[in-house]
């Protein structure tokens, strides 16, 4: 059994909902998830026992909260990383992890620079931006038409946020992209991070999202991908 430490919670969405589906979905290809709403919590369980994980899925939104905009939300939800923090996942990464990271995950943790080198993005404040919620078409590019998590994978409908604009790492590699007005924006991609992988799936606003049957067999399929060293390293135990 593969394990998972989620970490979820945040403001402006329905992550309990969200969060229960992606552990559900994950459930169906072996994956065994544990999740954490408070993100102190979760890093302090991954600082004492990393080896006790396999995969770390943030599906959360955490950050500072600097932004006079956010004044009311800040006394609950605020949440700066630590330097501690940050090299804990970062060496569960680079020692053989996998990391998914999941919709708000790249808004999360306000650009920490050991966070953006594992996901390879990250929301430019003042810059970045998504349409409303909304009828979207996802399609696999042509990496993405071969790579394990996405080969196959027919064009999709789905109700979701594409994020615009983002900061990405220069060799970002889309396998899934949602065309707007003659732009194809990155909705997935995978990259290896040492001896560990990292998949950035920026769908899934809600929990409809993540069960969308196109969706969650991407879901599944990365879980997979991310987790494949470590089911190797365990069969030859």
């Amino acid at each position: 059994m593969i394990t998972n430490l989620v970490i979820s919670g945040g403001p402006l969405h329905d992550f309990a909902a969200s969060s229960q589906s992606l552990v559900t979905a994950l459930a169906e290809v072996g994956v065994r998830s544990t999740i954490f709403v408070d993100p102190h919590a979760a890093f302090a369980e991954l600082l004492a026992r990393p080896s006790e994980w396999d995969l770390v899925t943030v599906n959360a939104l955490a950050w500072s909260m600097n932004s006079e905009r956010y004044r009311d939300l800040r006394e609950q939800w605020a949440f700066e990383l630590r330097d501690e923090q940050a090299r804990a996942l970062h060496d569960f990464v680079h020692s053989g992890g996998g990391l998914l990271a999941c919709h708000t995950a790249v808004i999360c943790f306000d650009g920490h620079p050991l966070w953006v080198e594992c996901v390879g993005a990250s929301w430019a404040w003042g810059r970045s931006s998504h349409p409303p919620l909304g009828r979207a078409a996802i399609a696999a590019t042509p990496a993405g038409q071969q790579h394990e998590i996405t080969a196959g994978v027919a064009e999709f409908m789905i109700d979701d946020e594409i994020y615009e604009s983002l900061d990405q790492s220069p060799d970002l590699v889309p396998l899934l992209a949602s065309r707007r007005e003659g732009v194809d924006h990155p909705v997935l991609w995978a990259r290896s991070v040492g001896r560990g992988r990292v998949v950035t799936d920026l769908l899934g606003h809600n929990a409809a999202a993540v069960s969308h049957a196109a969706h969650r067999q991407v879901v599944q399929r990365s879980a997979q991908w991310l987790t494949h060293a470590r089911k190797e390293g365990r069969a030859r135990v």
